[in-house]
């Protein structure tokens, strides 16, 4: 397995811890999120990870260099220079991927009981897998009745963007972005297509109607958006009962 773990956002949510560390270097139940990330990843099978790094980079590379980078194969994209959202912190990474192998791309700010092992060998031959689940959201990814990526609404404005028909969108099914995705190496030559800082969802919209986007639905979830200064006791809690779980 190979894995990209996104640590380049600003945490702006997180102030003021986020002031003098990077959003992955918050401590959640005693260790830091990056920490939680890439364990998991090792536990799953991940042999080589790409960490994207912006906010306090040096302090990422820095944890990754005393903790000998956890016994993986860890490679770091630097966005230093510009911080390039997601699909352009991907598009930039391509080089530092292995071609044969899908990638596991996961937040670092995502605690979560999914089995990560099973998550990746059971969607490796697709081009792209996208991780949802029924959670209340206003923002929803539209998949089709088997599954395959249609389009995104958000229910609070109306908005709708699907390179499909009225008719696709309407019988389509609502669920919620988990954060975890896996995509293949086959799709890199599309990334050309799109400038050097664009979201991944732009990605997976602007190709949904060329290559099969699939949606995985997992209907037992248990995930949290360690997002907010007011969470992080709750996400104790939280990371404390998983890591006896998964």
């Amino acid at each position: 397995m190979q894995a990209m773990i996104f640590a380049a956002g600003l945490g702006t949510r997180l102030k003021p811890l986020t002031d003098t560390r990077p959003k992955a270097l918050v401590s959640v139940a005693g260790r830091t999120l990056l920490e939680h990330t890439v364990s998991r990843l090792k536990k799953a099978g991940a042999g080589r990870i790409v960490v994207n790094v912006y906010h306090f980079a040096s302090q990422i590379t820095g944890f990754l260099e005393e903790n000998n980078n956890f016994g993986l194969d860890i490679r770091v994209s630097d966005e230093t220079a510009a911080l390039l959202d997601t699909g352009g912190g991907i598009k930039k990474a391509i080089p530092l991927f292995l071609p044969s192998l899908p990638i596991l791309i996961h937040n670092v700010d995502i605690l979560s009981n999914v089995d990560l092992g099973a998550f990746y060998a059971g969607n490796m031959a697709n081009e792209a897998t996208l991780l949802v689940s029924g959670r209340v959201t206003t923002r929803y990814l539209l998949f089709d009745d088997d599954m395959r990526l249609v389009g995104w609404t958000n229910t609070a404005t109306g908005e709708v963007r699907s390179p499909y028909g009225g008719d696709v969108v309407c019988r389509a099914h609502r669920y919620a972005f988990s954060g975890i995705h896996m995509l293949s190496p086959r799709l890199f030559p599309l990334f050309s297509e799109f400038p050097d800082k664009f979201g991944i969802i732009d990605f997976y919209l602007g190709v949904c109607d060329k290559v099969e986007i699939k949606g995985f639905f997992m209907d037992d979830l248990e995930l949290m958006d360690v997002g907010k200064i007011e969470t992080l006791g709750e996400a104790e809690n939280f990371a404390l009962t998983i890591d006896k779980t998964v």
